[in-house]
């Protein structure tokens, strides 16, 4: 990742995540698991566990403010390995989540674009992610970030909580190769 922060729409900046952001972190992703089109998860992992499973040099946060640490965070994006065999090393999935108040203005291009830069820089060859399909938005961004769908994963899980309980969803493949791969 970039050790500078990156300017981005209306004065949002990219930094780091550490885990001072965390609660402000985990309230997005819940946030995300309440809209029932975000992920499978039923509720935020503990910092501990985010920590263990996502990578540190890796994991960014868009703040809305003049300084690093100054304002609210607006969204943040991570990834995880795929695999812990080494063929494997080049090849994450990822995550992007941006705070209601702040969804379509920018924010998740903005988390998308710097994640594509330092995973880049840093040798990783694949940037996967699995989106439902009503998660249009997403699918969106993403194809103009350079991802291509690889396919639709069809009823690969059911949904264990909210409204769509039990229901089972398809997902939909997609992945950015680098431009040096």
């Amino acid at each position: 990742m970039s050790s500078h922060a990156q300017s981005g729409p209306a004065g949002v900046v990219c930094v780091p995540m550490t885990a001072e952001d965390w609660p402000q972190v985990e309230a997005i992703y819940r946030a995300g698991i309440d809209t029932g089109h975000a992920t499978f998860e039923t509720a935020p992992p503990t910092w501990d566990a985010f920590d263990a499973s996502r990578s540190a040099d890796h994991r960014l946060v868009a703040l809305q403010g003049g300084g690093p640490r100054d304002g609210a965070v607006l969204g943040w994006a991570a990834v995880s390995p795929v695999s812990a065999r080494e063929v494997y090393a080049g090849v994450v999935e990822h995550s992007v989540y941006v705070a209601p108040r702040a969804q379509g203005k920018g924010v998740g291009r903005l988390l998308l674009e710097e994640l594509v830069t330092s995973t880049e820089a840093a040798g990783i060859w694949t940037i996967q992610s699995s989106v439902f399909p009503e998660n249009t938005v997403s699918l969106v961004m993403h194809q103009r970030a350079g991802f291509r769908t690889v396919g639709t994963r069809e009823r690969i899980a059911r949904m264990g909580h909210g409204p769509l309980a039990g229901r089972w969803r398809d997902t939909v493949l997609i992945e950015r190769r680098a431009a040096s791969s």
